[in-house]
């Protein structure tokens, strides 16, 4: 589990596809405090650290992640930045929102403007998705926990502060961009228990 809130930003060394794609990400935690076998969230997909060196770590992505995530959409290429989180330990404050770093589907960017000093953002979700998406709610957005501030349709927008873009990737988005999309488990639960009311009503 995750809490959307970025503790790092990596660097993907190399790409080798092996049957699944095997990616070498630098950063800057203390790998001697990271085991085999860890989960780390980069750009909001659990990864599990099958080897490691001193400011790096290699994972295994299989085809069903690349199916499901913008992994496979866009293509990881060397020197690409990514939004890392290592798992959360009982006792961590609970900054963002609980994360389960299993991507739901990919959102796209499709409006970009300034707003004062932050960035606000319209992502069009897919249909299956999105009725899961409510203003105020939270969503996982490349592994970072956001608030929506409003929805239209497909459509809903978020707000970014220069904080995020600064101590994020989410500087470096462009409009068109895939975006990993994890919708908040919370109202998952709600909207299925509220299915489930209509079905026996």
């Amino acid at each position: 589990m995750f809490t959307g809130i970025i503790t790092d930003i990596g660097n993907v060394r190399a790409v080798e596809m092996r049957g699944d794609m095997r990616a070498r990400i630098a950063c800057a935690y203390r790998m001697d405090g990271v085991d085999l076998g860890a989960s780390i969230a980069c750009d909001g997909v659990c990864l599990t650290v099958v080897a490691k060196g001193d400011d790096w770590f290699d994972v295994d992505i299989s085809a069903e992640t690349l199916s499901k995530t913008n992994i496979g959409t866009n293509g990881w290429s060397e020197g690409q930045r990514l939004n890392l989180e290592r798992a959360l330990r009982v006792g961590d404050e609970l900054g963002g929102h609980i994360v389960s770093g299993h991507v739901d589907g990919v959102a796209r960017v499709v409006e970009m403007h300034d707003d004062g000093d932050s960035l606000r953002v319209t992502f069009e979700a897919p249909k299956e998705l999105a009725r899961y998406i409510a203003p105020k709610g939270s969503v996982a957005l490349n592994g970072t926990s956001l608030t929506v501030n409003e929805v239209s349709g497909n459509r809903f927008g978020i707000n970014l502060i220069p904080h995020t873009q600064d101590v994020t990737t989410w500087g470096d988005i462009r409009v068109g961009d895939a975006i990993n999309l994890e919708i908040d488990t919370l109202a998952r639960y709600v909207a299925r228990l509220t299915e489930a009311q209509a079905e026996m009503a």
